[in-house]
């Protein structure tokens, strides 16, 4: 019996030796971290992550950022900025912007929250409000522009990590607004067209938008720091060679910015800038989320063995076969590369004619709903060229039991790993998350459909390649590639492209969707290979597809839901 919880208990101890590793790193140097909630100037409210070093007292007030994420992230993307600055002796608040995170809906409202944030961080008394810095990625630096707009003189310099003054969101920068900013603005940044109005994001110093705001006629020199900091006109451009959503886990763009506040900000701790431990945390978050994967299919295992799932467990099959030759390889290529290639179109039909709206509130989920709806007609379309299988019937009741059992001990775990060591489970862009009581009602709403998409998606996958024969390693290999490597190959050709052009290809009539669009396929290519090792699992020990198929459901509804921006008021 103990046997079969053998993986649980592996998950278990995966994600304490993880929590633990994230915690010691998040915390070195006495620092502290409370997860704070308060109300913003309209009754909303605001969610955010407050890091106070030691040396932060009521008597010794200390310095202060706001820190905020870019779009359909949360207060924890900006984890490593968090850490550096509180190791450096400043008490750091990581927002989660409107409609993020923890933070009342809909995205956008009330300045995105950079008011409500900017002053809520002036009424800590451990903070010295004459020094208070703003750092902000991409839609978080607009966040920051909007404080800035409401509180001029209520900082005193900023960090811009692939943002930009101006249209959409801001005022245009000029010499003198804002105060002290230092632009981070990558070699291979997706957005250079929407940010400074350039096509290559190499070229930006060539943009007549950045001239501006740095008062200059000539390109202006990465490095070199214009204007003067008294006068709070200083500026400067870091140009590193990454792409967009890497400046969130990159050391020289946390350096960049450590760099900035020493200079612009007083009562620091100095540190050099090449001293970081802050990747340790996103390692010890990875192993905890290994370990989740690990506790999920170890507790399916473990409840396997329980009487009331007995018709569940592997019966005496008669042998079965997958497809082979060249029917093999044409379901292995039909499975990995058509959801690939419907993936833009569907993005942008779902962007155009699925707005968020109170019965689907969230713009990124709908997109991914519309393409999960296009691939689950086509697979129902194919389904008929899938080798034959002899079904097994009456295992719905226990299959769905056995679901939601498994994916509740995996919430228990991230609930208890949330309140024991402050985290969540993530690596980089890659983050599962609690949901708030809102979240858990918008989570209803996606869950048949994207579970629908599933139970027609893995039926499929079983039927073409999953055998009992085959050896384990290859058919999880197998499927996994099989489910992955049409992303894989789309997200190459994206970023190879723009390695060589320094551009994105645009396969649509309207760019604006490809770039957000290709950061988000990046999250595709784990949350399915994820899913994939439950599936391959599940089915080798009940020869259905159906189990695997409800958790992945449940599961991938809960990573989107939680992890995404809600437009709507809900």
């Amino acid at each position: 019996m103990l046997k079969r919880w053998k993986l649980a208990l592996l998950g278990i101890v995966l994600i304490v030796v993880g929590g633990l590793v994230a915690h010691l790193t998040q915390t070195a140097g006495g620092i502290r971290i409370q997860d704070v909630r308060f109300k913003g100037a309209k009754g909303n409210t605001m969610s955010a992550m407050l890091y106070i070093p030691a040396n932060a007292t009521v008597q010794t007030p200390a310095p202060g950022i706001l820190a905020v994420h870019g779009y359909i992230n949360s207060r924890e993307t900006q984890d490593g900025f968090a850490i550096e600055f509180a190791r450096r002796g400043y008490v750091v608040l990581a927002l989660d912007q409107t409609g993020h995170g923890y933070s009342d809906p809909p995205a956008f409202a009330n300045g995105f929250g950079g008011p409500d944030g900017l002053a809520y961080l002036r009424g800590l008394d451990m903070v010295d409000k004459a020094n208070i810095g703003l750092e902000g990625h991409s839609m978080g630096g607009w966040t920051l522009l909007a404080a800035a707009t409401a509180m001029p003189d209520g900082y005193k310099s900023m960090v811009l990590e692939g943002s930009s003054t101006g249209k959409p969101f801001a005022a245009d920068g000029t010499p003198s607004w804002p105060r002290n900013v230092a632009l981070v603005f990558a070699q291979y940044e997706e957005f250079s067209t929407l940010m400074w109005g350039v096509d290559r994001a190499r070229d930006v110093t060539k943009s007549p938008k950045l001239w501006a705001m740095f008062g200059t006629q000539s390109p202006v020199e990465p490095g070199k720091v214009y204007g003067d900091p008294a006068a709070g006109t200083a500026r400067v451009l870091y140009t590193p060679a990454i792409t967009h959503p890497a400046e969130h886990i990159s050391h020289e763009a946390i350096g960049y910015s450590l760099d900035w506040f020493a200079k612009t900000l007083q009562g620091g701790t100095p540190r050099p800038v090449d001293d970081q431990i802050w990747f340790r945390k996103e390692l010890g978050t990875l192993i905890a989320f290994v370990g989740f994967v690990a506790l999920l299919i170890g507790t399916f295992d473990g409840l396997l063995e329980a009487p009331m799932f007995s018709r569940l467990r592997l019966p005496a099959m008669p042998p079965h076969h997958a497809a082979t030759g060249g029917r093999w390889t044409m379901a292995f290529i039909l499975s990995a590369f058509i959801p690939a290639l419907t993936y833009y179109p569907a993005f942008a039909l779902g962007g155009t004619f699925v707005a968020p709206s109170a019965y689907l509130p969230q713009g990124i989920t709908n997109q991914i709903l519309v393409w999960a709806i296009i691939n689950g007609l086509i697979t129902l379309a194919l389904m008929g060229f899938a080798p034959k299988r002899k079904g097994r019937t009456g295992l719905v009741g226990q299959s769905l039991v056995i679901a939601v059992a498994s994916i509740a001990v995996g919430y228990a775990a991230l609930w208890l790993a949330d309140l024991a060591f402050k985290i969540d489970f993530r690596f980089w862009i890659i983050a599962l998350k609690l949901m708030n009581p809102k979240q858990a009602l918008i989570f209803l709403i996606y869950l048949i459909p994207f579970t629908a998409f599933f139970v027609v998606a893995l039926h499929v996958l079983h039927r073409n390649f999953s055998t009992m024969e085959a050896p384990r390693v290859a058919l999880y290999l197998t499927n996994i590639l099989a489910l992955t490597s049409g992303f894989i190959v789309l997200l190459l050709l994206q970023y190879g492209t723009l390695w060589l052009t320094g551009k994105l290809f645009n396969p649509l009539p309207d760019p604006g969707f490809v770039p957000l669009s290709t950061i988000v396929a990046i999250q595709f290519v784990p949350l399915l290979a994820i899913v994939a090792v439950i599936a391959t699992f599940t089915w080798r020990r009940t020869g259905s597809s159906l189990p695997g198929a409800l958790i992945s459901g449940l599961f991938v509804t809960w990573y989107i839901v939680a992890g995404t921006a809600t437009q709507a008021a809900f």
